[in-house]
């Protein structure tokens, strides 16, 4: 393709806008000519962003899928629920698509949208950001390339933050499994196909425990009130949103979190917000039911065993990696290795590379790895770019249901092979 890949994004929320400044930032390679998005304020200011005029900026994916195809390729960041839709209608209408993960809330509906995506024979790419890290790479080519033999375990965390969990999963969208989806699915899923891509054999077994433990009614303390702007004890509580949304407004932080909560995104609008919107309530007086901790273990192929820990109570940080070898042990913090090697007894240090995308870019240079690799698909014919087609993808979504069954059941549930 001699001229920029040409794309429809279905969906204006954060994840749109993210991945709609990497492409504008890439104009010689990408343009956006097309949006969909219900509510007003994100349409329009998506439009004027990309210079997007009214006829191609809809009040909803069916009017776009019902025009001509405007564009190469579509992106979906809908809720979760709403990607099915979009994504195999858009498919039938031989659109390119990028989706964002979770594909679907449910194995059914995930197994249906990758069935029509393979039908219709377009290129296709989960919004799995953390393989197209640069520590990613990194870590799969220090393991790849032998470093530490043969890899026999594995243990992973994901420290999602206290914050950012209290934003999130007890206040926000992703709050309850009934309106999105269920935790391990709606935020850990990145982590179990992290895994499956860094150990390079497919999951067989999972078993898992966890639960809501904290953030409930019970544990509301006595003296406190149902919002932050109204209680007492505000000042010297751990989950303040006052102290939160409005300490990073005067930091100059204007985007995500902030920029979630209003559209007026100043002292008034914040503070506004609070009083009346969801993310001013007290973080044991929501309704939220999806776990604030959660344990999975895994069986890959060839018997390499895994653990993987997702916790709301750990500082907002970078996941953290210890994979155990025949030679050797490597442990990974999202920002370099550290390699031990049992034969030479040496301990090296190894720094991410310096080269090519930006490791300081959303999730870790994840974003703009996932589009580069995307559009250069697009633009190309070449599938090979893309390290989150359609079969993996479905494989490790299955392996996130299969673990939350165990979870509900306290079984140990084995993938179909």
């Amino acid at each position: 393709m001699d001229r920029p890949v040409t794309f429809a994004m279905v969906g204006a929320g954060q994840r749109g806008f993210t991945y709609g400044e990497w492409l504008a930032a890439h104009p010689e390679r990408a343009r956006v000519l097309a949006v969909a998005e219900p509510r007003t304020h994100q349409r329009d200011a998506f439009a004027r962003f990309h210079g997007i005029p009214p006829e191609r900026a809809f009040a909803s994916w069916q009017e776009l899928a019902a025009a001509p195809r405007l564009a190469d390729a579509a992106i979906v960041t809908t809720q979760d629920s709403d990607h099915v839709g979009p994504a195999v209608t858009l498919a039938d209408n031989e659109y390119h698509l990028m989706v964002e993960k979770p594909l679907a809330p449910t194995e059914a509906e995930c197994a249906e949208l990758v069935r029509a995506v393979t039908d219709a024979g377009v290129l296709f790419a989960v919004c799995h950001v953390l393989r197209y890290r640069p520590y990613t790479r990194l870590v799969k080519g220090l393991l790849d390339g032998g470093r530490i033999g043969d890899v026999v375990s594995v243990q992973h965390l994901e420290p999602v933050g206290h914050w950012h969990y209290a934003h999130s999963y007890v206040r926000g969208n992703w709050r309850r499994s009934d309106k999105a989806s269920f935790m391990l699915l709606a935020k850990s899923g990145h982590d179990i196909d992290w895994l499956r891509h860094i150990v390079g054999r497919p999951i067989e077994r999972v078993s898992s425990f966890g639960s809501l433990t904290h953030f409930r009614r019970e544990n509301q303390p006595a003296a406190a009130a149902d919002r932050c702007v109204s209680c007492a004890l505000e000042p010297d509580c751990a989950y303040s949103a006052p102290r939160l949304y409005l300490g990073m407004l005067r930091a100059g932080r204007t985007g995500w979190p902030v920029s979630v909560i209003t559209d007026e995104i100043t002292e008034d609008g914040v503070r506004t917000a609070l009083r009346d919107g969801p993310y001013g309530r007290c973080v044991y007086a929501a309704d939220n039911d999806v776990v604030d901790h959660q344990v999975v273990a895994m069986e890959f192929g060839g018997g390499v065993t895994a653990t993987f820990t997702m916790t709301a109570f750990t500082p907002h940080q970078d996941r953290r990696t210890q994979i155990f070898g025949t030679h050797g042990y490597l442990d990974g913090n999202g920002e370099q290795v550290t390699l031990h090697d049992f034969v030479t007894g040496e301990v090296s240090v190894h720094d991410i590379p310096s080269e090519g995308l930006d490791a300081a870019a959303g999730h870790g240079g994840g974003d703009a790895g996932l589009l580069d690799a995307f559009t250069t698909a697009v633009a190309t014919g070449d599938a090979s770019h893309i390290l989150s087609g359609p079969a993996e993808s479905l494989e490790s979504h299955r392996a996130v249901f299969a673990a939350e069954r165990a979870r509900l059941t306290g079984t140990v549930q084995t993938l179909p092979r």
